[in-house]
């Protein structure tokens, strides 16, 4: 199977549970704005690219692509929780997302900081129900939920967004700035990697190189946002360029400049890529994977 086709079908089965997990209950209910507010930022668009990284390193250590099926939909719903709070007007205040108005636009403050905490919640359900637990047991369940927890909480992408706002348009040092984006983007990116290597019974040795492949794609996925918000075609990427500058963000464009932060990239990717070589082989869906983000335009 072909890296696109094999990426279309990633998506599909993640698609289609995230639907499912959703859905309400009892068809109407007196809260059925909020599920629709959920469903809105969650379903339909996105690279899936957390759910992917965790069902295919799952595959790759020898397992079905759908034992990581209930953690990779977690970790989406995570991320669209997330992008929901950070297009808020109290943060980034962002009209855009993934071609269409943001969530607030659509259905006002209120409801949509309801729908981010529905979906980090629903994200831990899904974790710790009986489906995830049908496929991968208790035991890692549990472990499944503590990776997640730490991810998405203060020594995570919390944290990191954190640091970030109350850096505003002041000053950070290189290693701040690294730290902060290792909680903000790197450590979600790095748990679905995890998960992925629990979901596969992957050896300890086997987790720590997949974690530093995680590592530098996290970062080198970050400094290539930076960059197509300096150089991207908002057309393709859904979203305005030039947000950064705007509101006098702290990136690695402005840290590097523009050509050293684009070589530091490369650098990373390329890392990620022998990573990824002396654990599965050059020729792997994951080493596609690595060649099609260094690559991305959007």
């Amino acid at each position: 199977m072909d890296f696109e086709r094999r990426l279309a079908e990633d998506r599909e089965l993640v698609e289609h549970s995230l639907e499912r997990y959703t859905r309400p209950h009892n068809g109407s209910c007196i809260q059925e704005d909020v599920f629709e507010a959920m469903r809105y930022s969650l379903l339909g668009g996105g690279k899936r690219l957390r759910a992917v990284l965790a069902m295919e390193f799952c595959h790759a250590f020898g397992k079905k692509r759908q034992d990581a099926l209930p953690a990779a939909c977690a970790l989406e719903m995570v991320h669209a929780y997330s992008l929901i709070h950070d297009d808020l007007p109290c943060m980034d205040n962002d009209d855009l997302r993934r071609g269409k108005p943001t969530n607030h636009k659509v259905f006002g403050d209120a409801l949509a900081l309801l729908a981010g905490d529905g979906l980090l919640t629903l994200a831990f359900e899904t974790l710790s129900g009986g489906e995830a637990q049908e496929l991968l047991g208790a035991s890692r369940c549990i472990e499944l939920v503590r990776i997640l927890s730490q991810a998405a909480g203060e020594y995570g992408m919390l944290g990191g967004q954190v640091a970030d706002v109350q850096a505003g348009g002041g000053k950070m040092t290189r290693e701040q700035h690294a730290e902060m984006v290792a909680m903000k983007t790197g450590a979600l990116i790095r748990a679905s990697v995890h998960c992925g290597c629990v979901a596969g019974d992957a050896s300890a040795e086997e987790t720590a190189s997949a974690l530093r492949y995680a590592e530098q794609i996290g970062t080198a996925f970050q400094i290539t946002d930076d960059l197509l918000d300096v150089c991207g075609d908002p057309a393709l990427m859904g979203k305005n360029t030039g947000s950064d500058a705007r509101e006098n963000k702290i990136t690695f464009v402005t840290m590097l400049g523009f050509e050293q932060a684009k070589r530091q990239a490369d650098l990373l990717f390329s890392q990620a890529q022998e990573e990824i070589s002396a654990l599965f082989g050059a020729e792997s869906f994951l080493m596609d994977l690595t060649v099609w983000l260094a690559g991305r335009r959007q």
